[in-house]
C-alpha cells in the first residue's frame, strides 16, 4: 500500500454557527462546500487551507461529548504549520483566543503552542 497524503480530518461541533465562525475567522480556512442534510438534522462544512481540503466540520444533534485533552485516548490534537509562530499568536490573541505559552520542541528545537477551539478541541501551532 502507498498513501498519497492525509485527505481530511473530520470534526463533529456542539455549536456549528460558533464552530463555523472560529475555522473561518479565526484559523482562517476557506469553505469548499456546505451541505446541510435535513434527514440527519447535520451540517457538513467542507474547509481548505491554501486551497487544499484538510477539515469536515460537522454538526450533530445530541452529540456524545468525549474528553479532549491532549494526553487523553485517541486523536491527540491538530497541529498547523506556521512560519512566524510569535506573530501567529498575536493574531490569535487580537481574535480574543488565548494560547498556551510558547514552547520549544525539545528534539527539533522549534517553538510551539496550543489553543482550544470551541469545543476544547486542542489545536497547535508549530513553527516550521
Amino acid at each position: 500500500m502507498k498513501l498519497a497524503g492525509v485527505h481530511h480530518i473530520a470534526i463533529i461541533c456542539s455549536d456549528y454557527e460558533q464552530s463555523k465562525k472560529f475555522y473561518l475567522e479565526v484559523i482562517g480556512l476557506e469553505v469548499i462546500r456546505e451541505v446541510y442534510r435535513e434527514e440527519r438534522d447535520s451540517y457538513k462544512l467542507d474547509l481548505a487551507l491554501n486551497g487544499n481540503y484538510i477539515i469536515e466540520l460537522f454538526s450533530f444533534p445530541n452529540s456524545p461529548k468525549r474528553p479532549s485533552r491532549p494526553e487523553a485516548v485517541g486523536l491527540r490534537h491538530l497541529a498547523f504549520a506556521t512560519a512566524d509562530l510569535e506573530a501567529c499568536v498575536e493574531d490569535l490573541t487580537s481574535k480574543g483566543v488565548k494560547a498556551e505559552p510558547i514552547r520549544v520542541d525539545e528534539f527539533t528545537g522549534k517553538k510551539f503552542t496550543f489553543i482550544a477551539d470551541p469545543d476544547g478541541l486542542p489545536l497547535e501551532f508549530y513553527e516550521a
